[in-house]
């Protein structure tokens, strides 16, 4: 399966986010549920799935990989690396060629394909960026026909703007969603200046802006909303956009008043595709309900100018100033 060029314009706006379906950091899900949650999302007419060789050490690109066999869908699939730790071969081997190359042969293998659409480097060390060889290996790669495209996850703006410098770079994936607003900014505008795609990811704040938790809620001791609440795993800011739990809990109480009665999901995913520059958004599901809801927030109708001032306003004062890490 290939796609011949970069068609961001052919990506539907509302992806999928495949995190959940490596069942790890997210507890366990079977690989039939994963299949109906992949079926449900194409059938809903989504197109843009997005994974990384990680996830499940390659399980979420291998329940895809089956997906992409039994349906014979052209469906538009990004995976990521850099993450993955090989024995004692993790960070820095790599961002060596070899090694890159190794990790991107590893995800045709488990999706089943010849040539990657989309490959991303996966919030790898700014020192890294900066350097930029990283680049030339992927590049290199390109050249070589085992991907097509290349595009950066990043886990900060001055990490985007770094990628920005480079021309070729296809698409940056971004934490952005109601709790992290500061990319609508600049970074929206300069990448979209450039062609450059953007991809949203914890568009929900891992799940706090579907309004389903609360002070009581637990979470399992192999999800990251358990370990890494606090940052004690990896980046703080991919687990509740980097808001403390029962922080995120009271801001989510407000937000509920500013936004429509109804789906605050859906809602919140529409106010991302609302705002100028964003290519597709990828929130995850674990249950097919979710996928539903999240493919409905396309359907609903534009917020309202006087809704989106109030959002921003309540971002800068109640909800910026308790985010941890970098934004």
């Amino acid at each position: 399966m290939k796609f011949n060029t970069f068609r961001k314009d052919a990506w539907a706006e509302m992806g999928l986010g495949t995190w959940q379906l490596g069942s790890a950091d997210w507890g366990n899900l079977d690989e039939a549920k994963a299949l109906d949650i992949l079926d449900a999302y194409v059938q809903g007419g989504g197109n843009f799935i997005d994974t990384a060789d990680v996830y499940g050490l390659g399980t979420s690109e291998r329940v895809i990989g089956k997906y992409l066999r039994q349906s014979g869908k052209p469906l538009f699939v990004a995976t990521k690396l850099g993450r993955r730790q090989d024995g004692t071969n993790g960070w820095p081997q790599n961002f060596s060629y070899e090694k890159m190359k190794e990790h991107v042969e590893s995800s045709l293998e488990n999706l089943g394909i010849d040539s990657l659409y989309l490959e991303q480097l996966h919030c790898i060390p700014k020192e890294e960026l900066i350097k930029g060889e990283v680049f030339e290996h992927l590049r290199r790669l390109k050249q070589e026909g085992l991907i097509q495209n290349f595009g950066v996850s990043v886990e900060s703006i001055e990490e985007a703007e770094i990628c920005l410098q480079h021309a070729d770079v296809s698409s940056l994936q971004i934490i952005f969603n109601l709790f992290r607003q500061d990319a609508s900014y600049a970074l929206l505008g300069k990448a979209k200046a450039q062609g450059v795609g953007i991809i949203a990811r914890v568009p929900l704040a891992s799940g706090l802006l579907s309004g389903k938790f609360d002070a009581n809620t637990t979470f399992d001791s192999t999800d990251h909303r358990n370990y890494n609440a606090d940052g004690n795993a990896f980046n703080v800011g991919e687990t509740f956009s980097g808001l403390p739990f029962l922080a995120g809990i009271e801001c989510v109480k407000e937000i509920s008043g500013i936004l429509p009665k109804g789906n605050l999901a859906a809602w919140s995913l529409k106010w991302i595709l609302q705002q100028e520059g964003i290519t597709t958004v990828i929130p995850g599901a674990s249950r097919i309900s979710q996928v539903e809801s999240n493919l409905s927030a396309s359907k609903l109708p534009d917020l309202s100018p006087e809704i989106l001032v109030e959002l921003d306003r309540f971002y800068r004062e109640k909800v910026r100033p308790q985010v941890r890490g970098e934004i």
